[in-house]
């Protein structure tokens, strides 16, 4: 069965070079630029166009990998990974220039830390790399509408919904994360059982 196989930590995750692994580092270089526009104030067409199309990355990588049967151990890191990166990137950018609060990013870090450091120690106990929640997708697009709400300079109304509202789903993504964290530390065996159900 697929939960006997397990893998022994990062040297050992397989095949790497596949077209929506590709995708996924794509996504990392697409949000360099992103940021780098946002802090400079470059053209917003140029900064929109590149966040739809990371967007549209995140969106196509997951379904590819199933749909060609591709799914890899690299796959369910670099996936999250990149939205981690790509999120917290811009959203940082828009703190510099003073488009979202300094705590919306300290929430943002925090979260993705804990999640990266439980996700390192189910590894290290169990050897094997659990998919990503759908609570944390969920999460990933609160975050892009709040940041394309900063760029299209949303009402202060409208921008404060989206915070609270990325906020709230930023911490329920993470207590969904915690508790699976909990049960699989309990019961390793289960893991790869347990992170297809949940995703």
């Amino acid at each position: 069965m697929e939960s006997k196989s397990v893998r022994k930590g990062w040297s050992e995750l397989g095949k790497f070079w596949t077209f929506p692994n590709s995708l996924s580092l794509a996504r990392i270089a697409i949000v360099i630029p992103v940021a780098y526009l946002i802090l400079v104030e470059g053209p917003l067409l140029w900064i929109l166009s590149l966040v739809v199309l990371a967007i549209a990355s995140d969106y196509f990588d997951g379904r590819l990998a199933r749909w060609s049967h591709s799914v890899s151990e690299w796959g369910k890191v670099l996936d999250p990974f990149a939205d981690k990166v790509g999120g917290g990137l811009v959203v940082a950018a828009l703190v510099i220039k003073g488009s979202l609060p300094t705590w919306y990013l300290i929430v943002i870090l925090a979260r993705d830390l804990l999640i990266m450091a439980g996700g390192e120690l189910i590894i290290r106990r169990s050897g094997i790399v659990v998919m990503s929640l759908f609570s944390g997708k969920i999460a990933i697009t609160s975050i892009s509408i709040t940041i394309l709400a900063a760029l299209l300079l949303a009402d202060p109304p409208v921008m404060q919904f989206c915070l609270i509202a990325s906020t709230v789903v930023l911490v329920y993504s993470f207590l969904r994360y915690l508790a699976r964290f909990v049960r699989l530390m309990k019961a390793p065996q289960v893991v790869r059982q347990q992170s297809e159900g949940d995703s």
